[in-house]
C-alpha cells in the first residue's frame, strides 16, 4: 500500500444537479477514487444505509427534501463524517456557518474539478483512513458489528441499541483503530460547541462498554490509555 491510495477511498457525492454530479464523478474516478451519488440528503442516508459509510462527502447546500445543512446534522448524530460543501451560495454568513458547524471545507461554484480533487485528498491526508471496511454493517470481529446509521451494534448477534453520542465515540475509536485518541481529541469532536470534561466523556464511556463489551471491568474495544485517553485494537489483516 502507499502513503496515499486514492482507490482505498469511497467518496459521495450530493447534489440535484445532474451535471454538477456528473463533474464530480468523473473529476474523481479519473483521480482513482470510488464514487457514489445521490440527488438529495434524504436519497444519500438511505445510500449509506444501503452501502455504508463514505469516507468524505461532498454536499451542495440547496436541493430538494433535505438542504445539505440538514444532511450534514443527520449524518453527524452517528458518524464524524468529513464533508466538503460545494454550493453556489457564497454569502458570508453561510459560509462561516458551513466551516464553523458542518464541514471541513467549502467550495463556492463554479468551480475547478482539479482543485476540488487536491482539496479531496489534503482532506483524506489529514484525518487518516479509517480503520476497518466500512460496509452497512461494519465487522469488527466474530463477536461484534456495528450498524452505526441505525444506532446498532450486535454483541454476539445480540441486536442493542446506542445512543448518538455513544454512537459517535465508536465511529472516533473505529476510525482511529489501534491509535491512541485523546480525550481532549474525543471531547472536541463530540461537543464541539459545547464545554465537556472528562467525567462527561467518560460516563459515556462507562455506558458503552456495558454494551458492547462482553467484560466490561476487562474491556478488549475501548481500552484506556492511562493520562492520554482510549485506543480501539487495529483490525486483524488476513
Amino acid at each position: 500500500m502507499t502513503e496515499f491510495d486514492e482507490g482505498l477511498h469511497r467518496i459521495l457525492a450530493v447534489d440535484d444537479n445532474q451535471q454538477t454530479v456528473r463533474i464530480i464523478e468523473i473529476a474523481l474516478r479519473k483521480a482513482g477514487f470510488e464514487v457514489v451519488t445521490a440527488n438529495s440528503g434524504s436519497d444519500a442516508l438511505n445510500l449509506i444505509k444501503r452501502r455504508g459509510m463514505p469516507h468524505l462527502a461532498i454536499v451542495d447546500l440547496n436541493m430538494p427534501r433535505m438542504s445539505g445543512f440538514e444532511f450534514c446534522k443527520a449524518v453527524h448524530r452517528f458518524s464524524d463524517l468529513p464533508v466538503i460543501i460545494l454550493t453556489a451560495v457564497s454569502d458570508e454568513k453561510t459560509v462561516i456557518e458551513g466551516i464553523e458547524q458542518y464541514a471541513e471545507d467549502y467550495i463556492v461554484k463554479p468551480f475547478s474539478p482539479a482543485e476540488l480533487v487536491a482539496r479531496v485528498r489534503r482532506i483524506l491526508r489529514r484525518i487518516g483512513d479509517f480503520g476497518y471496511t466500512l460496509d452497512p454493517i461494519v465487522r469488527v470481529d466474530d463477536i461484534l458489528r456495528i450498524d452505526f446509521p441505525n444506532r446498532t451494534a450486535f454483541v454476539n448477534d445480540k441486536e442493542v441499541s446506542m445512543t448518538p453520542t455513544e454512537t459517535k465515540l465508536l465511529y472516533l475509536m473505529l476510525h482511529s483503530a489501534g491509535r491512541i485518541v485523546t480525550s481532549d481529541y474525543l471531547m472536541r469532536r463530540i461537543w464541539p460547541f459545547e464545554t465537556a470534561n472528562e467525567d462527561r466523556l467518560h460516563v459515556h464511556v462507562h455506558r458503552l462498554r456495558r454494551k458492547i463489551e462482553y467484560d466490561p471491568k476487562h474491556p478488549h474495544y475501548i481500552v484506556s490509555e492511562r493520562g492520554l485517553g482510549y485506543i480501539f485494537p487495529a483490525p486483524k489483516t488476513e
